[in-house]
């Protein structure tokens, strides 16, 4: 079912145009965080592997937005059969960040982008029979590869906290920007928690101009405006271990994205049909071609939004519709990627702390609506476990063929498969479609 007279006045409506862009507005500085935390993370790793010079990183920055703004526009007004016709603001994947660092690392960044594009083309390919799938995610699955995708990051918080010196200094920053993200969000209105993440950047980042602590000199020298260039960094070459790897990321993005369709449907009194779901994550996968094209990521439906339309009761997908045109401004704009690449590491690694423990709390979250056995607490433990051997020993599978070291170094690809295939073995009841709780 599409639509039907008594959802139109909600979803379908045009609010006035002062409503709509206030609301915009708020949408773009409820997401802006999240979509600028994913290129810094996968930018720092491949600046750190030398395969990226770091006065590219801001193209990486406002390429995401450019390409977050495009997909949230086609999956909230629709395009053929692409797009959910939902209030849904899409964002890249913190799912893709481990597996982007490790391919591009071992392959460079023709390799990476061209297993974007393949796992783009996977995921609009599969998306008429993905929600069959889902038995194979029940929550106990789902639940896992979240937290394991928030725990998979760590490792880049503990490296933006210590910053480059280890000074104690960068410790109180990163301690700082935590404090301004839970004094907003415990005494904010509710409309402004979900940009508390926001607000300790730029808390932090006062702080740190006053201590010294930045260095604008790269932004004077950026452009104001550039639209995004295709194939920026090289011809994508489609190499098989580094779709594959690519690939797992894809159906965890796609699992994501489903229990996403299911709860803003429920929020604004659309229940999501197959179809509906069909035509959401093939968004996904378009969107995931055209960031592979513009030198960018796989992308997602953002949660946080999703609590935004539910706090503020309105529902229109035109108004998201006009954050993504808000987004595709940004990424027009270089100079502003540039202000958001000279951030502080310690500012990013204390609202990294917060951003990256809230996908760890949702896994929880959703893993806490599981009845556990002895036998699905082996489950989870192992998957973790072995989720974090690439984490906390990097070059842990080093010594295996290249393409065994690419899909097993990516400890939430690693993880995905380890807690589906025991999740198949050993636990025979409770798998039904997948259901992941958000923390809003």
């Amino acid at each position: 079912m599409r639509s039907s007279a008594s959802d139109r006045s909600g979803v379908d409506s045009l609010p006035p145009l002062p409503v709509t862009l206030v609301l915009a507005v708020q949408h773009v500085l409820a997401m802006y965080a999240g979509a600028v935390a994913v290129p810094l993370v996968i930018g720092g790793g491949l600046i750190a592997a030398g395969r990226l010079n770091p006065g590219d990183l801001h193209h990486l920055i406002v390429a995401d937005l450019f390409v977050s703004g495009l997909a949230t526009i086609v999956q909230s007004v629709g395009l053929w059969r692409f797009g959910s016709r939902l209030p849904l603001v899409q964002g890249v994947s913190f799912a893709a960040a481990a597996p982007m660092i490790a391919v591009g690392s071992d392959h460079g960044l023709p390799a990476m982008y061209g297993a974007v594009i393949a796992t783009g083309v996977l995921m609009i390919a599969v998306a008429p029979v993905f929600s069959r799938l889902t038995r194979y995610f029940p929550p106990l699955v789902t639940g896992t590869i979240v937290m394991v995708v928030g725990l998979s990051l760590s490792g880049v918080v503990a490296g933006w906290v210590r910053g480059d010196d280890g000074d104690p200094l960068n410790v109180l920053l990163a301690v700082a920007t935590v404090v301004v993200v839970i004094v907003v969000h415990r005494f904010a209105p509710p409309t402004l928690r979900p940009v508390a993440v926001l607000a300790g950047l730029v808390g932090g980042t006062v702080l740190a101009q006053l201590l010294g602590r930045v260095s604008w000199e790269g932004v004077g020298g950026t452009a104001w405006f550039a639209v995004p260039q295709p194939f920026m960094f090289g011809v994508p070459q489609f190499l098989p271990g580094a779709v594959v790897t690519m690939a797992v990321c894809g159906l965890v993005v796609m699992t994501e994205t489903s229990g996403d369709l299911v709860s803003v449907g429920r929020i604004v009194g659309r229940p999501v049909d197959r179809r509906t779901m069909a035509d959401g994550l093939r968004a996904d996968g378009l969107s995931t071609v055209l960031g592979g094209i513009v030198n960018t990521f796989p992308y997602t439906v953002f949660a946080q939004n999703i609590g935004l339309v539910s706090l503020s009761r309105v529902r229109s997908r035109f108004v998201v519709a006009a954050a993504g045109v808000l987004l595709v401004v940004l990424g027009l704009v270089p100079r502003a990627g540039a202000v958001v690449a000279a951030l502080p590491q310690p500012v990013l690694g204390g609202a990294g702390m917060a951003l990256f423990g809230m996908i760890v709390a949702s896994g929880v979250r959703t893993l806490a609506a599981v009845e556990f056995t002895e036998t699905k607490a082996l489950v989870v433990g192992i998957a973790v476990m072995v989720s974090l051997l690439p984490t906390v020993v990097p070059g842990f599978f080093d010594a295996f063929p290249s393409w065994a070291s690419m899909i097993l170094g990516s400890g939430i690809s690693l993880g995905a498969v380890v807690v589906v295939t025991l999740n198949i073995l050993l636990v025979r009841d409770g798998m039904g479609p997948a259901r992941v709780e958000r923390l809003p």
